[in-house]
């Protein structure tokens, strides 16, 4: 088996390993830091047809994959020091908007799956639907509260769950704006999943969400979306 053979079979089972789910990944070299990371922390790029870099946010676009941090820091990083082009041993050109571009991308593959647990049944939403269900037997095991919401609904929702013995994952990531598009109803702030597939891609894309809206996270105080309320 030929060497470029070789790197392009790990690139495949890579991508199929990203695709199939963060818990099941491997790390990868950012190109920018050179640390290794675990996939869910990072974006995969590819060269396009135009010489461009195109974010593959899937992970299925085929061709060498270029590995960065998902963090908007490190990727405008990597578009300043020009890594694409190293990376790929060849002229790479990469978009004035690629941040934004990305950021963009994470939301709507959120907001996609959003509006599928809605339309499955897996999702309720509005304050005294969560409380019904945190109440429940069978209480949900994702919370996604908008950024922009009023604390004090969060604050109550945190204080019934951890009265109840709960710790249900936590994403903050997502305006209220962006949820009531993914549900298709005005003024959406709190939401609840119950487990499933969904639920881990969630987590996965909010994770790498939060690496582009880290400093608002970090001015609200949020909680991480990979842990749950103590």
């Amino acid at each position: 088996m030929t060497a470029a053979l070789a790197m392009r079979n790990e690139d495949e089972a890579m991508r199929e390993r990203h695709h199939a789910g963060a818990s099941r990944s491997r790390e990868r070299r950012c190109i920018v830091t050179g640390d290794l990371r675990d996939e869910a922390q990072l974006i995969r790029f590819v060269v396009g047809p135009d010489g461009d870099a195109v974010p593959d946010i899937a992970a299925k676009l085929p061709g060498r994959g270029m590995w960065i941090t998902a963090d908007s820091a490190i990727l405008e990083r990597a578009i300043a020091k020009n890594n694409f082009s190293k990376a790929a041993k060849t002229n790479v050109k990469a978009a004035a908007d690629l941040v934004a571009r990305v950021e963009r991308l994470i939301v709507r593959r959120m907001l996609d799956d959003l509006g599928l647990a809605r339309r499955s049944g897996a999702l309720v939403a509005g304050f005294d639907n969560v409380v019904r269900a945190l109440e429940s037997s069978r209480p949900p095991v994702l919370l996604v509260e908008a950024s922009d919401g009023a604390a004090d609904g969060r604050r109550k929702l945190r204080n019934l769950a951890a009265g109840r013995g709960l710790k249900p994952a936590l994403i903050e990531s997502l305006t209220v704006g962006e949820m009531s598009v993914a549900l298709g109803r005005e003024n959406v702030i709190h939401a609840a999943l119950n487990s499933g597939q969904l639920v881990q891609r969630l987590i996965f894309e909010a994770g790498r969400l939060d690496g582009f809206r880290h400093a608002a996270k970090e001015q609200a105080g949020s909680t991480p979306a990979t842990e749950g309320f103590e």
